[in-house]
C-alpha cells in the first residue's frame, strides 16, 4: 500500500444487501452470513473512528486519536507486532504575552523520562488591534522573535518586544508516553 493511501477510511459501498433482512429466515445460513457481514462492517467503522485525529481541543489531557510508530527496538514476546503509541493533547490557556520578558504557566502534565513531546505550538491574538501571531514566531529581526518552549512543569513564552496587546494566547501540547 502506498503511503498516500494510508488513513482512516470507511467504505462507502454496502457489503451486504439490507433488503435481505426482510426476506430471509432468521434461522437460515443466509441470515447468519448477513449478520456476519453486518458485524464486520460495524467493526470496520469502529476501528476507523478509533484511529482518526480528533479535532477536540480541551484544557484537560485528551487522547486525540493520532498514533505514533511503536517504541524503537521494542519486540513482542508473543510474536505480535508491538502497539502504536497514543498521542495525548492538552491546550494551555496562556493569557496575555509580556513586554520583553519570559512568562511561565504550569501545564499540569506528569512528565518523566518516558514523556516525548511531538508538537508544541500556539497562537496569540490582539483583539483590539485585530492582529494574530503564530507561536513560536521567527522574525528576521532578532528582537521580534517569540520563543515557545516547555520544561517538566511550565510552558514558557519569551518575547523580545512589547506584545502586551496580545491578550489571548493558546498553546497546544501533544505528546506520547514512550
Amino acid at each position: 500500500m502506498a503511503n498516500n493511501e494510508i488513513g482512516a477510511f470507511v467504505p462507502t459501498t454496502n457489503i451486504w444487501d439490507p433488503t435481505e433482512i426482510y426476506s430471509t429466515e432468521v434461522t437460515s445460513p443466509e441470515f447468519k452470513e448477513l449478520m456476519v457481514r453486518l458485524y464486520q462492517n460495524l467493526n470496520t467503522m469502529a476501528v476507523t473512528l478509533n484511529v482518526k485525529d480528533t479535532g477536540y481541543y480541551n484544557t484537560d489531557e485528551f487522547v486525540n486519536g493520532q498514533k505514533f510508530f511503536p517504541k524503537p527496538g521494542l519486540t513482542s514476546l508473543s510474536g505480535t507486532t508491538p502497539d502504536f503509541r497514543q498521542v495525548y493533547r492538552k491546550v494551555i490557556n496562556f493569557g496575555a504575552l509580556l513586554d520583553t520578558a519570559e512568562k511561565t504557566v504550569a501545564h499540569g502534565i506528569n512528565c518523566d523520562a518516558n514523556t516525548i513531546f511531538t508538537r508544541i505550538y500556539g497562537a496569540s491574538s490582539n483583539p483590539t488591534g485585530l492582529e494574530y501571531i503564530p507561536l513560536p514566531l521567527a522574525s528576521p529581526t532578532d528582537a521580534n522573535n517569540v520563543q515557545l518552549y516547555l520544561d517538566d512543569t511550565y510552558v514558557r513564552i519569551e518575547t523580545g518586544i512589547d506584545l502586551t496587546a496580545f491578550t489571548i494566547t493558546y498553546v497546544i501540547l501533544e505528546w506520547i508516553k514512550f
